[in-house]
């Protein structure tokens, strides 16, 4: 199990090991995984637009593939911004390495298709992004990967469920819309004592909040577009785990080419600079916005984990520093139109998908994600008509608040 004291496994040239056990997280944030002295003497990483990095002599190539050296070749295999925010990421979760793709959606495939095989089974929490439960479902099915789902939290039906075909467990935590907390000491556990892996997506906790890694889950995958980047600017993904696992993940995206741009790259890293600081905002406003939420007589229950309420409260005070930004209500007595006026009353937040950026953000889960399914899916995975999901960015809480008023108001 690597700790949060191991560094990223390849360093910077005259990097200073910055590592997340011995330094705060914005001095991590901002200076982990970098060289110390950088092309041109600037402070910041270049950008290196470039899909060919040349050799020079047909010696330098044959040193490069015997010696295994850690340079570039070509742009699918490595880019030197794409390392830089690997390491950065790596220190920041307490991993060995990490590894940067195109989007989180590309991260969890390329891991999927990396470890999974024809017969093998995968088991998910039921509270989960749909999108991954569809590529599970629809297409990994065509190539022999059965897909189970069991009710999320329930260490027991998961248990159950394990086989000797069984490969990988997936949970997120905080799960997606409904904000349920995985204990990962327990999930941990199942794995190891049953020889899976185990995965958990904590895009909604970020390595501020959560640290899945130092309690012994093997792969941590964010969606890199949200709270790490921060700024709804770029789309990236990342995965971190030991170096031994994350191989075949690298050379498969090696040939599928799942990779992210350079400039995305820096993107994402002049992002990361803020990180804490963003993340204490993002804590304060959701907190703040569940607290008012909860006692207005037009809400009839709130999703946020640092509300006493909340079914998983005890575990969440136990596992996480922070709750995040995203806070899910129910409309009190509401059908769909009487929610969706409330949506369009409010004037700060706008209305979109995604989290985790400096605006907020607010929309209605039935329309924006789960128009087009059944009723009956949308009942079996909790997705209600009167279900409002509101993403605090980092304006000031009062003005979310006032806006949140008079919005309930209308």
């Amino acid at each position: 199990m690597a700790t949060t004291d191991q560094p990223a496994k390849t360093q910077a040239p005259n990097a200073i090991n910055f590592s997340s056990k011995s330094h705060g997280m914005s001095t991590v944030s901002v200076h982990g995984g970098e060289a110390r002295q950088k092309p041109g003497d600037a402070i910041t990483d270049a950008i290196f637009c470039a899909s060919t990095y040349t050799f020079e002599s047909t010696q330098a190539v044959i040193d490069f593939i015997e010696e295994k050296q850690q340079r570039e070749e070509y742009g699918r295999y490595g880019n030197p911004n794409e390392r830089v925010v690997e390491r950065k990421l790596a220190s920041l979760e307490g991993g060995e390495e990490a590894l940067l793709f195109s989007s989180g959606m590309a991260a969890i495939v390329g891991v999927l298709m990396a470890k999974l095989n024809s017969g093998d089974e995968v088991i998910f929490f039921n509270e989960c992004y749909h999108r991954s439960r569809e590529f599970c479902a629809k297409h990994l099915s065509r190539f022999g990967v059965v897909t189970r789902q069991v009710e999320a939290c329930n260490y027991e039906a998961m248990e159950a469920a394990i086989n000797k075909n069984t490969k990988m467990l997936i949970s997120e935590s905080p799960t997606n819309p409904h904000l349920s907390v995985v204990d990962l000491a327990a999930f941990a556990d199942l794995g190891k004592r049953h020889n899976v892996d185990t995965l958990i997506d904590a895009t909604l906790a970020t390595p501020f909040n959560l640290r899945p890694i130092e309690h012994g889950i093997d792969y941590v995958l964010h969606s890199a577009t949200k709270y790490l980047g921060g700024h709804n600017d770029l789309l990236a993904g990342a995965i971190i785990g030991s170096s031994e696992k994350l191989e075949s993940v690298r050379n498969l995206r090696g040939i599928m080419g799942p990779v992210n741009s350079p400039q995305n790259a820096y993107l994402l890293e002049r992002g990361l600079k803020t990180f804490e600081l963003r993340m204490q905002r993002h804590n304060d406003n959701g907190q703040a916005i569940a607290e008012f939420l909860d006692r207005h007589p037009r809400i009839e229950r709130v999703y946020y984990p640092g509300l006493e309420s909340h079914p998983y409260y005890d575990v969440a005070r136990r596992t996480m520093s922070g709750f995040g930004g995203l806070v899910t209500f129910l409309v009190k007595d509401a059908d769909w139109r009487e929610t969706a006026d409330i949506v369009d009353a409010v004037k700060i937040p706008r209305i979109g998908p995604s989290l985790g950026g400096v605006e907020t953000l607010i929309e209605q889960p039935l329309i924006m994600s789960y128009y087009e399914c059944s009723p009956e899916d949308r009942a079996s995975w909790g997705i209600y008509d009167n279900m409002i999901r509101m993403a605090c960015g980092i304006e000031n809480t009062a003005d979310l608040i006032a806006d949140l008023e008079q919005a309930l108001s209308v």
